[in-house]
């Protein structure tokens, strides 16, 4: 197809372990003959294993990627996912041209950038002036176009004061800022980013991402992004690939690989918490008039649905007797700890006659995206007619995954993005039963 900007082919990296160059002589005669020779298959291809770093194998030949195949259009914006040693940054150092690939091959339309690692294609005994220079001929852009976007480069970075120092004096900061603007300003048809937007600054990495999104969506130019901030990803990027041990492990939109990199690699879901100090917010913050003592979640943790109501339990202690109402707040927070929905129950009357009680909520109508969420608690008064102020606060006690597709197949959900800050909901929404 002609919008295809990047095709792996069943593409595989095959790596020896062990000290490089050591024992190696016989494997690589052994290799020659075979394959040379005999035209025979590589023999050290059969017997690779599934990089799996957590394990000790039998063979002393990983697969750091195997069987990779997947197009990626002119334009995408591709986040790529995964945990350490998944396989992430080998798949941008072949598309990069660093390393050749074992098996399969790249195909790929137009100018690369990358920025891979602090430093990547830098040569420290030039000065960043220098080096902006010498990046831009390497992709094969003449010194006057270079020229003219400079200044644009330089105020990027934030480095006009050190442009002509060498950069062997940066800071790991200044010269990733230095690296992103190259690679973004040089006007390359793909761009390629790794994990190394966190070195910098919070004001930079928003930059970087503004200019990332300008990239994509006004000049029509594709980019392959790997992070572990899965806010990051979800602003960012359209389309996902999750890696698992260096094979493709899920493919689709970034929200739905989002939601499976988090599932996967949550073991088990809390739906009962014996609350102690570790889940307070602070502690000895308040006086705790009223405590919790447990919380229980009775949906099914992995198959919540966006119409299903949230049953819960709250257990609390009553320390004080003079206090009449309490409200109750039940906060749901995703996996990039962002909080997204907030339901306060009317206030509610606390029992006399016991110093422990119950309380039993039921939340409707909440309409969370598929995703995994924590819940928090706050016990307290929030009518300031009657006095504002927070008994007990106790956070992500219990934890589940929303998964509506199962029941609504054919409906789109909206996706609620960070910026747009919490819903909180009025008291109508949820249900509450003294015990």
């Amino acid at each position: 197809m002609n919008d295809i900007a990047i095709r792996f082919d069943h593409v595989g990296k095959l790596y020896k372990l062990g000290l490089v160059g050591t024992g190696t002589l016989s494997h690589d005669l052994n290799r020659w003959w075979k394959t040379t020779i005999l035209r025979q298959e590589d023999p050290y291809l059969k017997i690779g294993e599934t990089n799996d770093r957590s394990k000790k194998g039998a063979s002393e030949y990983v697969w750091a990627l195997k069987d990779i195949t997947f197009d990626v259009h002119q334009g995408d914006v591709v986040g790529i996912i995964g945990k350490n040693g998944a396989g992430k940054s080998t798949l941008l150092k072949l598309l990069s041209r660093v390393t050749s690939p074992t098996t399969g091959a790249i195909r790929a339309r137009g100018r690369i950038a990358s920025l891979l690692e602090v430093g990547t294609g830098f040569h420290p005994e030039l000065t960043g002036r220098e080096n902006i220079y010498m990046n831009g001929s390497i992709m094969g852009i003449t010194r006057h176009e270079i020229s003219h976007k400079l200044d644009e480069i330089v105020d990027f970075a934030g480095v006009e004061r050190y442009v002509d120092t060498p950069v062997k004096r940066y800071s790991s900061g200044m010269t990733v800022r230095l690296g992103f603007a190259v690679a973004a300003f040089l006007e390359p048809e793909i761009l390629v980013v790794d994990e190394v937007l966190a070195v910098g600054d919070a004001e930079f990495q928003k930059k970087a991402i503004g200019k990332m999104q300008d990239v994509s969506k006004g000049e029509g130019r594709t980019v392959l992004f790997v992070s572990h901030n899965m806010a990051a990803v979800r602003v960012l990027c359209k389309q996902g690939i999750v890696l698992n041990n260096g094979t493709v492990a899920y493919t689709g939109s970034i929200e739905d690989c989002v939601n499976y990199y988090i599932g996967n690699n949550i073991s088990s879901f809390n739906t009962h918490t014996i609350i102690n100090d570790k889940q307070r917010r602070e502690k000895g913050a308040f006086l705790r008039e009223i405590e919790f003592l447990e919380a229980r979640l009775f949906n099914d943790p992995k198959t919540v649905g966006n119409n299903e109501p949230i049953e819960l339990e709250i257990k609390l202690k009553k320390n004080i007797t003079n206090i009449d109402v309490c409200q109750y707040t039940v906060n749901f927070t995703d996996d990039a700890d962002v909080l997204v929905e907030s339901f306060i129950t009317a206030p509610i009357p606390v029992p006399k006659d016991k110093d422990e009680y119950t309380v039993r909520l039921k939340v409707s109508s909440h309409g969370l995206t598929k995703r995994c969420y924590h819940i928090s608690f706050v016990a307290g008064l929030k009518d300031f007619s009657i006095g504002a102020r927070n008994f007990d606060i106790v956070r992500d006690v219990l934890s589940f995954e929303v998964s509506y597709y199962q029941k609504n197949p054919d409906k789109k959900y909206l996706i609620w993005y960070r910026d747009w800050g919490a819903v909180v909901h009025s008291n109508e929404n949820i249900a509450v039963e003294v015990i």
